[in-house]
């Protein structure tokens, strides 16, 4: 029996379709739910369980309009309706995926980075304003940091680049600088990173490289247990080669052009994870 994955959405979220396609398209039961259908506001033949579902998913978008904060209301919203359930399924082990949108989400909410020093219902890190103080849409490269934690790339090679894009306003990983050098030391110490901004030739570099300046060029954190990921670049917009917008530039003259983008892997490691739970 496939995996059941829940896909989360509100008014405002706006990637639900294209992540519950990426998880589809490798065999997973996926279903876009609305956060009122968890909550029980609707009829009773459209209400759903969240303890029936293997995974979790918030997608990307503007939920709410991201008035206040990025995330902040759908954060809110979770945490007030449903957060008992939310923290029942942590307990069991289950998976959650923050993409953007729902990166910030995650962080409103205080499940990540979820330092065990302090109460993790606290939000511990920020994401706020990109330094450019735009919008930024652009390819980002991204080096995959590591050592087997996260339960969402283990599949994927350590020191592997992947090329997934970024649009988000605010994107920036903030931590409040009495507190940075501790935070990042623990972040390393648990495994936490996940993805670090890159340029071409796969170093660590600022703007453009990295869209927002995120401290430590940071593009992806899981929790101290790897069962919840943030990630700022969009993997569902990665998961096949003629999805990168230079895709035909790249491909042409090559006797077989690459079918898959970078984003497939990642979807493909939670669930040979999920497989294994069985």
């Amino acid at each position: 029996m496939p995996s059941k994955l829940c896909i989360l959405r509100i008014e405002g979220t706006n990637c639900e379709l294209e992540t519950s396609l990426s998880f589809k398209r490798l065999g997973a039961s996926a279903e876009i739910v609305h956060l009122k259908q968890l909550i029980g506001a609707v009829k009773e033949r459209e209400r759903r369980t969240l303890n029936d579902y293997d995974l979790l998913v918030i997608p990307g978008g503007f939920s709410s309009g991201d008035y206040i904060r990025a995330g902040a209301i759908f954060a809110a919203r979770i945490k007030g309706a449903l957060g008992q359930e939310i923290a029942d399924f942590i307990a069991c082990g289950k998976p959650i995926l923050g993409i953007c949108n729902g990166f910030q989400v995650l962080v409103e909410m205080g499940l990540l980075p979820g330092l065990s020093h302090e109460t993790r219902e606290m939000q511990q890190v920020a994401l706020t304003t990109n330094d450019s103080a735009r919008f930024e849409c652009r390819p980002a490269l991204i080096k995959h940091e590591s050592r087997g934690n996260c339960v969402f790339t283990r599949g994927i090679a350590a020191g592997s680049i992947l090329k997934m894009p970024c649009a988000h306003a605010e994107g920036k990983l903030f931590i409040a600088e009495k507190k940075r050098a501790d935070y990042i030391q623990l972040l390393e110490e648990n495994d936490q990173i996940v993805f670090r901004y890159v340029d071409s030739g796969g170093n660590y570099a600022s703007y453009p490289w990295n869209p927002n300046g995120s401290i430590d060029n940071i593009a992806a954190i899981c929790n101290p247990e790897g069962s919840i990921l943030g990630i700022m670049p969009h993997p569902e917009r990665a998961f096949y080669a003629f999805m990168d917008s230079e895709w035909s530039r790249t491909a042409r003259g090559r006797e077989k052009a690459d079918t898959y983008g970078g984003g497939k892997r990642l979807f493909e490691s939670v669930l040979d994870y999920l497989r294994g739970r069985r």
